[in-house]
């Protein structure tokens, strides 16, 4: 309750300073913020290439969206998006403290609970602090990322086989994977996997690297104004450590770079360290961190 009258005062004497502006339609929300994302366009790729799926496949998320803006002097200091089921996510934001408290009053009197909030460091404890001294939840650190960037290949091809394109004959194997992929590194399922099987065929995003059997995933997944990212890089435990997913995200990166894309990203699980350094040998270079929280009632 102490907390509440603070907020309230708090937004009283900012009423003309600071505010949060909320946007209906993805494509006027993405015009307003893409500038202030690209100034930090690998940091923001997740947020970039939300916005682009946004406008692009208005349908593809199926429940209402929270879009907004934190303005301070009508000068953008950071962008809140949430696309449920998924998390709430936050931009690098020039100033911390003195917003999250409005932030969170403004998200919570949209949704009124929340599952988890995900964002660059500072940004993600902040609002993680402020989300449950207003609601009276906990919060614990659920994943800790890495994000890197790659502008050329350095190394590809240290073990046999070949990147192909996944058909529509591997969709029960993308299946079985996407489903291992995310019991082992979300331990969730957020998207039904019958559902997004048929998105990388439709797509054409999901590619195999093949030694005698499929032996390694990557995916091709968002796009930002210079770049796109990888996900689902998966391994079946037969398989590792003999440089398999090595070669299937250095060959992909390759080929996105082939297509014309200026920038390679990606998110690494900070508590794997042979990833990490897989991707740097390939010439990855690390940006920045994120942390995602989850809120415990």
């Amino acid at each position: 309750m102490y907390f509440k009258i603070l907020i309230v005062i708090y937004f009283f004497i900012q009423n003309q300073i600071m505010k949060i502006q909320r946007f209906a339609d993805a494509r006027q929300f993405y015009e307003q913020v893409k500038d202030y994302l690209l100034q930090q366009e690998a940091m923001h790729n997740l947020n970039l290439g939300i916005c682009n799926r946004l406008v692009q496949s208005p349908d593809h998320y199926q429940e209402q969206n929270y879009l907004a803006i934190v303005e301070n002097k009508s000068e953008i200091i950071g962008v809140v998006i949430r696309n449920p089921p998924f998390a709430l996510l936050l931009s690098v934001m020039s100033t911390i403290d003195d917003v999250m408290p409005l932030i969170v009053s403004d998200v919570h009197d949209f949704y009124k609970s929340l599952s988890e909030v995900n964002a660059p460091v500072k940004e993600s404890k902040a609002f993680a602090q402020a989300w449950c001294d207003y609601t009276g939840n906990k919060y614990k650190l659920k994943l800790a990322t890495r994000v890197f960037q790659l502008e050329k290949v350095q190394q590809q091809n240290s073990t046999p086989g070949d990147l192909r394109l996944a058909t529509a004959k591997e969709r029960e194997l993308l299946k079985s994977w996407y489903e291992e992929f995310c019991r082992e590194a979300l331990e969730e399922i957020n998207v039904p996997s019958d559902i997004w099987v048929e998105r990388q065929l439709s797509q054409n995003s999901a590619y195999l690297w093949y030694n005698k059997s499929y032996v390694s995933m990557a995916c091709r997944t968002r796009s930002t104004p210079n770049g796109v990212a990888i996900s689902m890089v998966y391994t079946p435990p037969e398989y590792r450590r003999q440089g398999y997913a090595s070669n299937c995200v250095a060959a992909l990166s390759q080929e996105l770079l082939n297509q014309g894309y200026k920038y390679c990203f990606l998110f690494a699980d900070l508590a794997n360290s042979t990833s990490n350094h897989i991707y740097q040998e390939i010439g990855y270079q690390a940006i920045g961190e994120w942390q995602e929280y989850s809120f415990i009632n």
